[in-house]
């Protein structure tokens, strides 16, 4: 994935996320139970509270509500600023009929915790801190200062302090922990999101990639005939022509340039025609596929091939899926990329398996994210040891939970683990022989996954995209 597609992704703000009709429909469900609960509270129980003013004051969020859809079209999504003054408005006006109707001794206090609930899945945290402030500075003025409210026969109906002093600090540690743990639920999904798009993008990226080398095998294939025959006959011409040496010269340059339209078109592509046989390689082929961009980058990366155990079992042949390669690609860039000097790629198979093992002689996982590997965003291996060696590197684990997630796709387990082969564990716990990961199919997933995205092999088709159905 490119860094344009990254930042494309990562950019995406919480503001604009909620849109003005969501609040206002919310905002019109409030004033009817506040409605409801006002017009019970007296007609039905006799309570004596302020109705003038608190029926003004679900008036005031009527208003507010009728403005809004005539201002905003309904498809309006808010600002940052804009959210923020209309989440406050709501705890303000529930804050004012609060006080009106006894204050805490109003069971109804709890809705206090709903705007900022809301506020913690689409603020920023800036903002979800100013709002939970308010609210909790709101809500222990009316703890404080409020209208009683009084039965019928006039005696105020008012729980005991120490009940008022344990709903407050409820209340307080209710916006606290209901914000906290909607914001890290509301984070942890976006990120996946994110993490989920990269993955996409990553996929897209490699499929593109090698649609674009079936073409260019196509054409090289097409075109290595007519190109041959141009050869064939600029050498007849050179032996007929043998008292003309202005056109032998000409006939030579012929032959000159066919010989080097071969080799551009040699080099753009490997295959011949996008036959679908193609489609399968041996696995030693598709793991060094995988590998070819990180051979050359200054440590020595090497294979060990070979059967599980003593058998003679033959090397199995797998799909050249983008998955697949991209997959192992990202995990063979992160071996090389913290090792020391060498990265070492065990292949092997058996009956009912089929392993690939990537390890490395670098420093390992951490102990504190080993069990995290996977996830994205979840930091670094060494943090001071990478600042050290590798300043410019921004490792947020998305590397490796794309490669995770492409891998699983296929079928694939995978286990995360350092290797103790060049040492013992160190002062701080961890092992020092490296990190080794782990990536193991069943013959029978691989076989599943193959059948259904493909189905019969049917005939070779053409190479140009827009031939294609």
């Amino acid at each position: 994935m490119s860094v344009s597609e990254f930042d494309m992704f990562q950019d995406r703000q919480r503001s604009n996320w909620v849109r003005q009709r969501t609040l206002v429909t919310l905002r019109w469900f409030a004033a009817a139970g506040q409605l409801v609960a006002i017009i019970v509270a007296v007609r039905i129980y006799g309570l004596q509270i302020e109705v003038g003013y608190a029926a003004m004051t679900i008036g005031a969020s009527v208003v507010a509500n009728l403005m809004s859809s005539f201002v905003y079209p309904e498809n309006k999504r808010l600002s940052e600023r804009e959210a923020s003054l209309w989440l406050v408005f709501d705890i303000v006006q529930l804050s004012v009929l609060l006080f009106l109707t006894g204050g805490l001794n109003n069971p109804f206090a709890m809705l206090v915790l709903a705007p900022v609930t809301i506020a913690a899945t689409v603020l920023h945290l800036r903002s979800t801190i100013y709002l939970g402030l308010t609210a909790i500075v709101l809500i222990t003025l009316i703890s404080r200062f409020s209208l009683p409210i009084a039965a019928a026969d006039g005696t105020a109906l008012a729980l005991p302090g120490l009940f008022q002093f344990g709903f407050w600090v409820a209340l307080l540690i209710g916006v606290v922990f209901l914000a906290i743990y909607a914001r890290q639920v509301t984070t942890e999904m976006h990120t996946m999101g994110d993490a989920l798009l990269a993955t996409q993008l990553a996929l897209a990226r490699e499929q593109k990639l090698t649609d674009l080398g079936g073409v260019v095998a196509a054409a090289a294939h097409e075109l290595g005939t007519p190109l041959a025959t141009i050869k064939l006959v600029s050498s007849e011409l050179i032996e007929e022509l043998e008292n003309n040496p202005e056109l032998i010269e000409d006939a030579a340059l012929i032959r000159e340039q066919a010989d080097r339209c071969r080799d551009i078109l040699h080099s753009m592509g490997r295959a011949g025609k996008d036959d679908l046989h193609l489609r399968h390689a041996p696995l030693e082929t598709v793991v060094r596929e995988a590998a070819e961009p990180h051979m050359e980058r200054g440590k020595t990366v090497s294979f060990n091939v070979g059967p599980e155990g003593e058998g003679q079992l033959a090397q199995p042949s797998i799909a050249r899926r983008p998955e697949i390669i991209h997959g192992l690609r990202n995990l063979i860039q992160n071996a090389v990329d913290f090792s020391k000097s060498r990265v070492l790629i065990d292949i092997t198979w058996s009956e009912e398996n089929i392993a690939v093992r990537i390890s490395d002689d670098g420093s390992g996982f951490p102990q504190s994210v080993i069990g995290r590997i996977g996830d994205p965003y979840v930091g670094r291996r060494r943090l001071s040891e990478d600042r050290m060696s590798r300043p410019a590197y921004e490792g947020m684990g998305l590397g490796l939970f794309i490669a995770k997630t492409l891998l699983e796709r296929s079928g694939a387990q995978l286990k995360f683990a350092n290797s103790r082969r060049h040492g013992h564990a160190s002062w701080t716990g961890q092992a020092t022989g490296g990190a080794v990961v782990n990536v193991r199919w069943t013959r029978a997933s691989l076989a599943q996954i193959e059948a259904a995205k493909t189905g019969p092999l049917g005939e070779n088709m053409p190479n140009d995209p827009w031939l294609r159905d």
